[in-house]
C-alpha cells in the first residue's frame, strides 16, 4: 500500500511545511497570548519576590514610597495561593509598631495606615488600629483650615497636591471601615471636595500637580498633567470608592469623576500601551513609564470590575496595558521603566526601578487578575 501522505498535494505540503517552521521559529507567539490567571499571578509574585529581597531603598520603610508598595502586596495576598505577602505585611506593622510615620498632617505619612487598617479588618486586633485612629483623632480635634495654595506654610497639611488623594483618603475612609464611625468618612469626604474644586480641571477632566503648575506648559504650548500624578488620583479613587457605602449621598461625585479621568485617561494611552510622564505632550518625554501606567491600569480594571465602565469599551485598553507593563519587566522580576520620584514630568534612566512602581503594578495585576477570570465583582 503506497504511502498516504504520497497522495497529498505537493502545494498543501509546502504550505505546511512553511507553517511549521514559521511555529518553530518564532517561540515569541507564546508571550503575546492573551493574559490568563495563573500567568498574571505568577508574574505578579515574580515582580513581589525580587522585591522583597531587595535592600530598602531609603531609611524609612513606612514613608509614602513603601506604603505603595504595601498596597500592591495586600492585592497580591488576597488571590496568592500561599501566606508569604499576608505574612510580610505583618512582619512590617510590627516592625513599625503600627504607627503612622513621624509628620502628623502629612498625607504622605498617612500611606502606610492603609495596610495596617486592612490587615486590622481581617485579624481586629487592637494594636493594629490604634495608633492610627490616635492620630486621625487629633487631627479632628485641631483641624488644619488654611487654603491651598501650594507656595504658603503649612500647604502640605492639607491635601494639596494630587498625590495626597491617594496616600491620604483611602486611609481614612478604612479607619471608618474599621469603627464604623462617621466622622473619618466625612472628613476624607470634606477635604477631597475641597482638593478637587482646586485641582481638578473640568475641560480636561486631569488633576494639576499642585498650584504652582496652573500658569505652566509644556512645549507644544498644552497644561502639565504629569502621568503618575493623574495616576494616584485615579487609583485614589478606586480605592476610596472600594470602601464608600453604596448609599452615600456624596458617591454619584466620586463615581462620576472617576467615569470622566478614566474616559480621558484611556484616550491618551500611547501606541505601546503605556502612557509618558506628560499626559498632553508625550512627543516631548517618549520613554514609556510604568508607575502611572501600572496606576492607570489598575484603575481602569478596577472600574471595568465594578461595573462602573463599560468593558467592551475599556478591556482592550487595559489588556494592552498590562502586556505594556510586563514587557518592563526584567527575567529576573525587577520592573523598569519607573520614573524618579519628582512632582512633574521628567526624562530618567528607562532601567530605574522604584517601590511604588511595583505598589501599583501590584495592584494593577490583582484586578487584571479578576478580569481575565472572568468573574468581574458585582457592583
Amino acid at each position: 500500500m503506497a504511502p498516504i501522505m504520497r497522495k497529498v498535494p505537493k502545494t498543501f505540503l509546502a504550505r505546511w511545511t512553511l507553517l511549521s517552521v514559521a511555529v518553530l521559529a518564532f517561540p515569541f507567539c507564546a508571550k503575546t497570548a492573551e493574559p490568563a490567571p495563573q500567568t498574571t499571578l505568577a508574574m505578579m509574585k515574580k515582580v513581589a519576590d525580587w522585591q522583597l529581597v531587595q535592600a530598602p531603598v531609603r531609611p524609612a520603610t513606612d514613608d509614602w514610597t513603601y506604603g505603595a508598595l504595601y498596597t500592591g502586596m495586600m492585592a497580591l495576598s488576597q488571590i496568592a495561593d500561599d501566606s508569604k505577602y499576608h505574612d510580610a505585611m505583618m512582619a512590617m506593622g510590627k516592625s513599625h509598631g503600627w504607627k503612622p510615620a513621624k509628620r502628623v498632617y502629612h498625607a504622605d505619612d498617612h500611606c502606610v495606615c492603609q495596610t495596617y487598617l486592612e490587615l486590622y479588618l481581617q485579624h481586629h486586633d487592637p494594636a493594629m488600629l490604634g495608633q492610627t485612629k490616635e492620630r486621625f483623632d487629633y487631627i479632628l480635634e485641631n483641624p488644619r483650615t488654611n487654603d491651598l495654595h501650594f507656595n504658603i506654610k503649612g500647604a502640605n497639611d492639607r491635601w494639596a497636591w494630587c498625590d495626597a488623594l491617594f496616600m491620604g483618603p483611602p486611609a481614612w475612609i478604612r479607619l471608618y471601615a474599621a469603627t464604623g464611625d462617621k466622622k473619618y468618612l466625612d472628613f476624607a469626604d470634606r477635604e477631597w471636595q475641597a482638593a478637587s474644586d482646586f485641582l481638578y480641571d473640568q475641560q480636561e477632566h486631569l488633576y494639576f500637580r499642585d498650584s504652582t503648575y496652573f500658569e505652566k506648559r509644556e512645549a507644544n504650548g498644552k497644561k502639565v498633567f504629569w502621568s503618575r500624578g493623574n495616576g494616584w488620583v485615579l487609583a485614589g479613587l478606586a480605592r476610596v470608592l472600594q470602601v464608600m457605602p453604596a448609599e452615600h449621598p456624596q458617591r454619584k461625585f466620586y463615581e462620576q469623576q472617576f467615569r470622566e479621568m478614566a474616559a480621558k485617561v484611556a484616550s491618551l494611552q500611547q501606541s505601546d500601551g503605556l502612557w509618558h510622564s506628560s499626559l498632553l505632550d508625550p512627543e516631548s518625554y517618549l520613554l514609556k513609564e510604568s508607575s502611572g501606567s501600572g496606576f492607570f491600569t489598575f484603575g481602569l480594571a478596577w472600574g471595568i470590575n465594578h461595573q462602573l465602565l463599560d468593558r467592551a469599551t475599556y478591556e482592550p485598553t487595559v489588556r494592552k496595558a498590562w502586556k505594556a507593563l510586563v514587557e518592563c519587566v526584567t527575567p529576573e522580576g525587577k520592573l523598569e521603566h519607573v520614573q524618579p520620584i519628582g512632582a512633574d514630568p521628567k526624562k530618567f534612566d528607562p532601567t530605574h526601578t522604584d517601590v511604588y512602581g511595583v505598589g501599583a503594578f501590584l495592584l494593577a495585576g490583582s484586578e487584571i487578575y479578576r478580569l481575565v477570570s472572568q468573574k468581574p465583582k458585582a457592583k
